[in-house]
């Protein structure tokens, strides 16, 4: 990856992106274990034979305050100088955790094997609403679109001669009255 200095700003700007990854309500200040694990396994610190997903929940749990369920850049950049060396065995602490910082600089949470939209042939023949028939059909309008109450109810239609004169009394009060 990068051969020279990485800068902490990068490591920075990619930390903020992983911890806010899913929480609608982070605000970027303070990752926790489930994204720091993602961050390790998306920035390809964990590659199964050194670093293990194991090894990256131990160094989060020694990292972490006892009662913390987080961990702020100051504890995150401590987590990765302890999983340097494990990554890359044979070189010395500095040049291991610059090689560490080379791969998580600049990467953003992968949404790998997130749900898309299902395109399958059954899915379009049942969301057809020109193909509906019966009493389905009358729940459309030409375009597709659905009516609402108007196509589920049938609202009666009060107009005409008798609906005109509904409630207003009938031959038998007029009678009565006079």
């Amino acid at each position: 990856m990068a051969e020279g200095s990485v800068s902490v700003a990068e490591v920075e700007k990619a930390f903020k992106k992983f911890a806010i990854h899913g929480d609608t309500k982070a605000t970027g200040k303070e990752m926790n274990g489930k994204n720091f694990a993602k961050l390790c396994k998306d920035c390809r610190v964990i590659d199964g034979k050194n670093v293990t997903a194991t090894d990256v929940d131990i160094v989060f749990t020694k990292v972490k305050a006892k009662t913390a369920r987080v961990i702020a850049f100051e504890q995150f950049s401590q987590a990765l100088s302890e999983l340097a060396p494990k990554r890359f065995k044979g070189k010395c602490q500095e040049e291991a955790l610059q090689q560490l910082y080379g791969l998580i600089a600049g990467k953003e949470p992968a949404n790998a094997g997130v749900t898309k939209v299902a395109k399958a042939a059954a899915v379009d023949r049942l969301t057809d609403t020109t193909k509906f028939t019966g009493a389905h059909k009358e729940r459309f309008d030409e375009s597709g679109k659905g009516k609402g109450k108007a196509g589920r109810v049938d609202i009666p239609d009060a107009s005409g001669y008798v609906g005109a004169y509904k409630g207003k009394g009938t031959y038998e009060d007029k009678v009565k009255e006079a």
